[in-house]
């Protein structure tokens, strides 16, 4: 969970630094140029940032770093914190010097000297972001973490609303980590929808749809993964409408299987306990909606989520089976460890027969080819929209998020024919991920905008990502948020 910031935007006022409690953050240029407001701080603490700032690790400091000093005289401050930070860097370099400032700073109270800083907002957001550990079910943990967050800038009051709503995006970001983060044995599917029920309180209209509905639906693909466990399957639909009335939404599609076994097709027992976050793309999804609900977003966006649980037993889905798609095509399984794709195809033909979107995004864990093929740097992005892709993947590159566009087409649309049904649900080795998007783009209709994101590898990692520790990343929150700010909200 976040640790619980309290956020104070003020004016520059020189004469609150020496008393500050906690730890004071100083904004130094690349060329050792100090602002009135670190001045301040140099007098106070006798020339001990002006000596810092001329040292060698200052110099060989990268821009974003922080150095810091402990227990300096002349301030109540127990430390100050050093960022090497150009006044007019961009956006993204801005939030990694929060990420780092954040790092330092723990769960301290902390003075923010931010003043002219041209993307302070983008600082305060990169922050918020690394403000974040996932100590739930440590019992020396049984305290919440609060930490008072007072940001020096110019105009404090015209940027305070910009800040809270970067703030807000990034509470989405943290929904999204605690989902993720979260042991299968506490988020089943029946929590994992109650958590979702919960964003009722944000604005957002929620219905779940229980296994008696998805069996009137015809959702028998998605009902045979979950068949082999005593947890429920679920579909849940989320409405975020802020945009005009009765406009057509955009929808958001997210794989969560909150548990993945492989079913009867057992994975290895090394490494199984990873697949507590087999839901990320719901969690992304579920997050997303949080963040467009509490920033007032000016768009129309419907998210449906596919939980359930892939377990072995007596009633589990076997290799060879046949079932029947929503969509009414028959699929041979193959492999009961590609589940994902059985999930996503039911709720995304689903989103198209009642909301008929203006596009859909679906996002899953969906292959380990993925990142084979591209390491935990980037998600793949496979669509059958220029115009679509293009700008998720400025969105992407906006955000710090690294995507990457793989190929579709009739060449691996033939891998997945089956001898005795419409499709089998794996191809062969080659081109796992593709396929997996090939076999999805068989549920998109032709008037459809579509992407497919498979986040395998980005969901969550064992090193830190550059806004996250270890462990869940949050990774698309951010993306989803600017590309419907782009492509949605009209001014």
């Amino acid at each position: 969970m976040a640790i619980n910031l309290t956020w104070k935007f003020v004016e520059p006022e020189l004469d609150a630094i020496a008393g500050h409690e906690g730890r004071v953050v100083v904004i130094v240029s690349s060329d050792a140029k100090i602002d009135q407001l670190g001045r301040r701080v140099n007098k106070l603490t006798r020339g001990a940032v002006a000596r810092a700032i001329e040292s060698e690790a200052f110099e060989k400091a990268s821009l974003g770093q922080v150095i810091s000093l402990n227990y300096p005289a002349g301030v109540a401050a127990n430390a100050v914190d050093i960022v090497k930070l150009d006044r007019r860097s961009d956006a993204l370099m801005s939030r990694k010097a929060g990420v780092a400032i954040a790092k330092a700073v723990g769960s301290k109270d902390a003075l923010i000297l931010a003043g002219s800083l041209k993307n302070a907002v983008d600082l305060v957001q990169g922050y918020a972001l690394r403000a974040y550990e996932f100590s739930d079910h440590k019992t020396e943990n049984t305290e919440d973490k609060e930490a008072a967050i007072t940001v020096m800038l110019s105009k404090a009051a015209e940027q305070s609303a910009a800040c809270e709503t970067a703030l807000a995006i990034v509470d989405g970001v943290h929904f999204t980590r605690d989902l993720t983060n979260e042991p299968s044995n506490i988020l089943t599917t029946t929590e994992f929808a109650n958590r979702l029920v919960a964003l009722k309180d944000h604005g957002v209209e929620v219905e779940v749809l229980e296994e008696a509905d998805l069996e009137k639906l015809g959702m028998r693909a998605l009902m045979g993964v979950g068949q082999g466990s005593d947890s429920p399957s679920k579909v849940v639909v989320i409405q975020w409408n802020g945009g005009a009335e009765n406009a057509q939404p955009f929808a958001l599609i997210g794989k969560g299987v909150v548990f993945d076994t492989g079913g009867i097709s057992l994975k290895p027992a090394g490494g199984m306990e990873d697949m507590t976050m087999d839901m990320g793309g719901a969690g992304v999804v579920a997050g997303t909606m949080l963040s467009l609900a509490k920033r007032k977003a000016a768009a129309n966006v419907v998210a449906l989520v596919g939980l359930v649980e892939n377990m072995p037993s007596g009633n589990a889905q076997r290799p060879g089976d046949v079932v029947t798609s929503m969509k009414g095509d028959t699929i041979e399984v193959i492999n009961t460890d590609a589940e994902g794709r059985l999930v996503l195809c039911d709720v995304m033909w689903y989103a198209q027969e009642r909301f008929n979107p203006t596009g859909m995004i679906d996002l899953a864990t969906l292959t380990g080819a993925i990142i084979i093929g591209l390491g935990h740097e980037n998600a793949g992005v496979f669509s059958n929209d220029d115009a679509l892709c293009d700008g998720l993947l400025a969105a992407a590159k906006t955000q710090g998020e690294g995507a990457w566009r793989m190929p579709l087409g009739e060449a691996y649309d033939k891998k997945l024919k089956s001898r005795i049904a419409d499709v089998k649900n794996v191809g062969d080795r080659a081109a796992g991920s593709i396929t997996a998007a090939a076999f999805l783009q068989r549920f998109v209709k032709d008037n459809t905008p579509w992407a497919h994101i498979d986040i395998a590898g980005v969901a969550s990692t064992k090193t830190e990502t550059p806004y996250a520790p270890v462990g869940a990343s949050g990774w698309g929150v951010m993306t989803l948020n600017q590309l419907i700010r782009d492509m949605c909200e009209k001014d």
